[in-house]
């Protein structure tokens, strides 16, 4: 059962369905495959308490974007870098419009460096890792062992195909999640 997110999702959806972008980088997913993620990293952040967060897209590398039922497309979830990242003015209730608006702006504002990653020298990585490693099947990611929070470094070399449900669980229990929203103060985005 699809959860319920912005009228414009639901039409994208039905005219795209769930897909990949620009050879892999990009995916669009469904929201059911990694709600058991959402739980897991959302988990003592407060955001789980403000809204119910749905993954609607990931990056080949483990990036999750995610959409809330009242906030819209308001936290990104980066597990390679173990950070989750909101802006407090987007973690308010949205109108219906406003909600659309949200998802219209992500799909249209989505250059495809956004999801890239950068190597230690600052080169990118996603042609170099497909070339070396092949094509990702829609359940895979690119995942660097040694992971990154455990000293591991962003290199080509250290990146391997990896189912992603299994491979970001195992991220999220090495350590706490980055929040460099910390600032926000939920309690008071609750009571408005």
């Amino acid at each position: 059962m699809l959860p319920s997110v912005p009228d414009q999702l639901l039409k994208y959806w039905q005219e795209e369905g769930w897909c990949e972008y620009a050879n892999g980088l990009f995916f669009t997913v469904d929201p059911d495959d990694y709600e058991d993620l959402v739980d897991e990293w959302l988990a003592d952040t407060g955001l789980d308490e403000i809204d119910a967060f749905h993954v609607i897209a990931r990056s080949a590398f483990g990036g999750l974007y995610l959409c809330g039922e009242k906030t819209g497309r308001s936290v990104t979830i980066d597990c390679a870098v173990n950070m989750i990242s909101a802006l407090e003015h987007e973690l308010k209730e949205k109108t219906k419009e406003d909600l659309d608006f949200s998802i219209r702006c992500f799909f249209a504002f989505s250059d495809p460096d956004r999801f890239e990653m950068e190597d230690e020298n600052g080169q990118p990585l996603f042609e170099r890792a497909r070339s070396k490693l092949g094509p990702l099947e829609p359940h895979e990611i690119y995942g660097f062992e040694p992971a990154i929070v455990l000293g591991g470094k962003i290199l080509l070399e250290n990146l391997v195909k990896v189912n992603a449900n299994v491979h970001l669980t195992i991220l999220r229990q090495f350590a706490e999640p980055e929040l460099p929203f910390a600032g926000i103060d939920i309690e008071k985005l609750l009571d408005s």
